[in-house]
């Protein structure tokens, strides 16, 4: 079988499924990325740019189509001296959503097209409107419904879609869920497991271990849709009663969800400068690798996640997997995973005083939220490990290469 993976930082969602086929003698694979991804992967690739960014001038409800039909053209020009020099693909994995498959189904019609799909946008009752806590006007009415343009693009070229979570599938419009499976591509339960004498070295030097008091906090961004404001005003809180108490943070200073600030950046300085810290117990580590996150989340306390009702985070259910103790927004997506009082705990995500209060008896208490930890590692390694998820995902992949219908809950 012959495949072709689209992403525009491959190998993203990928990367487990790349690994699972890596030996597998009848199967080529190659990608077709962004010409600016610096990941490393092994399977050959062909790389795109768009020539120009959208026009200034034109309607701001379709700046995102033209930047997806950019990116459309540019992969279909690269791929055509592959298609001279390989032929078809037998089945194409496409990351849904910024444009690039826009015409997979052109120059490759006799491929089968298998999509990725993180999130559909809506314009009232969704992710934005709650972070908002406001309804939006005309004008992002319009922005928004025309941002699922090239969505809708692939889902009407589909063959068959895929969802990581129930929730996510939920978004998207009834007409196309009879489509679209939901199978996540898993979690590495052997790597990210409970360990003790576990250890991270934090910026200033200093070592912590599970005999710390330590909260963390993992995202891409320091942004509000995953709750960074009401993060850093509880830990201003908490620092102030819990006078040994470490705070790790990882993630870069930047906005990867939601509308940019001004600065370009993310909330870090602002919330800074709004509340009041003990620097020498608030550690930012930026971006670290694996061994590091699954470490922290071996020593950690309590793990705090909040998001508002989007796309949800592989770093939570690797926390879950390594028997860290979730602390997490009363949201949709946090709900399909956690129960409260069972393999978790559950907060409002705008209530910073009953987040403080929660934790306070998390740190006070800690023997009485053991079997949380190790329900939540059960609920991963029974439904989410990557050994069980992989074997279905390939069956998913031949089921639609071979023309057969797929199970919706495999």
């Amino acid at each position: 079988m012959k495949i072709l993976f689209a992403h525009n930082n491959f190998p993203g969602q990928y990367r487990r499924l790349i690994g699972h086929i890596a030996g597998m003698k009848d199967v080529q694979a190659a990608t077709v990325t962004l010409a600016t991804n610096q990941n490393k992967f092994a399977t050959p690739k062909v790389t795109f740019r768009p020539h120009r960014e959208p026009k200034a001038d034109i309607h701001p409800a379709v700046v995102g189509i033209e930047r997806a039909v950019l990116m459309g053209q540019a992969a279909y020009k690269s791929l055509m001296d592959m298609k001279k020099k390989n032929g078809s693909p037998d089945i194409i994995l496409a990351h849904s959503g910024w444009g690039a498959g826009l015409f997979f189904k052109d120059i490759f019609p006799d491929a089968k097209l298998l999509n990725y799909y993180e999130w559909y946008y809506h314009c009232h009752g969704g992710d934005g409107e709650f972070i908002e806590r406001a309804r939006y006007d005309a004008n992002a009415e319009i922005r928004i419904r025309m941002k699922n343009t090239p969505i809708l693009h692939d889902l009407a070229a589909q063959d068959w879609g895929q969802s990581p979570t129930h929730f996510q599938k939920s978004r998207f419009p009834e007409i196309f869920r009879n489509n679209i499976s939901v199978l996540h591509d898993g979690v590495d339960t052997d790597y990210f497991s409970p360990a003790k004498g576990a250890q991270v070295k934090v910026a200033n030097g200093k070592v912590l271990t599970e005999k710390d008091e330590v909260i963390s906090y993992v995202a891409r961004g320091m942004e509000p849709y995953r709750g960074f404001p009401q993060f850093m005003e509880t830990v201003s809180k908490l620092q102030k009663i819990r006078p040994n108490l470490h705070v790790v943070i990882l993630g870069a200073d930047r906005i990867a969800y939601g509308s940019q600030l001004p600065s370009g950046k993310g909330m870090k300085e602002p919330m800074l400068e709004k509340f009041e810290f003990d620097h020498d117990r608030l550690h930012f580590m930026g971006l670290q690798p694996l061994e590091f996150l699954r470490d922290l989340f071996r020593i950690t306390s309590a793990h705090i996640y909040l998001t508002a009702p989007f796309v949800l985070s592989w770093s939570m259910l690797e926390a879950m997997s390594t028997g860290a103790l979730i602390v997490g927004s009363d949201t949709e997506p946090v709900r399909e995973l956690i129960d409260d009082g069972k393999n978790g705990l559950l907060v409002d995500f705008w209530n910073t005083d009953a987040l403080v209060d929660r934790m306070v008896s998390v740190l006070e208490n800690p023997g009485e939220f053991e079997h949380l930890k190790s329900s939540a590692r059960n609920r991963i390694v029974n439904h989410y490990a990557k050994d069980d998820l992989l074997p279905k995902y390939w069956d998913m992949i031949t089921d639609v290469a071979e023309g057969r219908t797929p199970k919706l809950n495999p």
